[in-house]
C-alpha cells in the first residue's frame, strides 16, 4: 500500500483550531501537522468576505509551499466565506468544518429543530441554513450570533465572570427551547462548552466540529482520496502571524505538552 508522509495543514484565525488539531492529533497518531494561527489579524468573524478570502489565500499559499497533502480550514468563518474560492484555486483536497457538522446534525435530530451559534460573519452568511435546507427543507434552524466569544477566549477571559455573563446574554433565550441539536459553529466555542451546555437540556446533542472533521478525514483515508502516513513519530509545527501568550498557554493545556515548536511569520 502506498503512503504519503507529507503533513496535514490546519489553519484558523487564532487558537480555536486547536480544538480540531487535538482531535486529529489523537485520532491519527502517525500523521504530522502544520498549524497556522492568524493571531495578527483575528477575529475573522467581523471581517468582509473579500478580506477573509484574501487572508485564507495567503495562508493556503504558505501551507502549500510547505508541501502539505491536505488542508483543513479549521475556522467556520473562512469555511463559510472562502472555501468555494480555495477549492477552485488550489489543487489540493480541502476540508471545511461546516459540511461534517451539517451532515451529522441532519442525521441525529429527531424533531428537526437545529440550533446554530457562530460569529457574525458565519451567521450572516447563512451557510449552515443553506446546507441544512438542501438536505431537508423541513428543518427549523434557530441561529444566534455570539461574536464576543472569540475575543474573550483569545484575550484569556475563559473563566472570567464577564464570559459567563456574555454566555447568558446570548443563550438564555426561549427560541432555543425546542431544539434537540446545537451546532457550535465556531471552533473556538468548545473551549466554553461548560458554560454553553448549561443553557440546554441534557437531551440536546451538541455538535463539536473537531470530532466530525476527524471522522471526515478518516473517510478520505478509507477511500484513498488522501494517503495515510507510515511514519512512527508524529511531528507538529506551529506558525503564528503574531506572538500570543494565550495561544502558548492554551496550546500547552489543550495538547498536553509544554514543548511547542512555534515560529512567527508575516504573510
Amino acid at each position: 500500500m502506498k503512503n504519503d508522509n507529507r503533513p496535514i495543514g490546519v489553519f484558523d484565525s487564532g487558537l480555536g483550531g486547536l480544538t480540531v488539531l487535538r482531535s486529529l492529533k489523537e485520532t491519527f497518531q502517525n500523521e504530522s501537522f502544520i498549524y497556522f494561527g492568524d493571531t495578527a489579524r483575528l477575529p475573522y468573524g467581523t471581517k468582509s468576505q473579500e478580506t477573509i478570502i484574501r487572508y485564507s489565500k495567503e495562508i493556503c499559499d504558505f501551507l502549500n509551499k510547505n508541501d502539505v497533502k491536505l488542508i483543513i480550514v479549521a475556522c467556520n468563518t473562512a469555511s463559510a466565506l472562502a472555501v468555494k474560492f480555495l477549492k477552485s484555486y488550489l489543487n489540493l483536497p480541502i476540508i471545511n468544518v461546516i459540511d461534517p457538522c451539517v451532515e451529522f446534525a441532519s442525521k441525529v435530530t429527531k424533531n428537526n429543530y437545529i440550533g446554530v451559534i457562530g460569529t457574525q460573519a458565519t451567521i450572516n452568511s447563512k451557510a449552515y441554513n443553506k446546507k441544512l435546507d438542501r438536505i431537508n427543507s423541513s428543518f427549523k434552524i434557530i441561529s444566534q450570533e455570539c461574536s464576543l466569544f472569540v475575543p474573550l477566549i483569545e484575550e484569556g477571559f475563559i473563566k472570567h465572570q464577564i464570559t459567563k455573563d456574555v454566555c447568558h446574554f446570548y443563550l438564555n433565550k426561549k427560541i432555543f427551547q425546542k431544539i434537540d441539536v446545537l451546532i457550535m459553529g465556531c471552533t473556538h466555542y468548545p473551549i466554553l462548552i461548560d458554560y454553553i451546555k448549561q443553557y440546554f437540556s441534557d437531551n440536546t446533542i451538541i455538535v463539536d466540529s473537531a470530532k466530525t472533521v476527524a471522522f471526515h478525514v478518516e473517510q478520505l483515508f478509507d477511500n484513498n482520496s488522501v494517503l495515510r502516513a507510515s511514519q512512527k513519530t508524529q511531528n507538529i509545527k506551529y506558525y503564528l502571524s503574531d506572538k500570543s501568550i494565550e495561544f502558548n498557554k492554551l496550546a500547552a493545556v489543550f495538547l498536553k505538552t509544554n514543548s511547542l515548536d512555534i515560529d512567527y511569520i508575516k504573510l
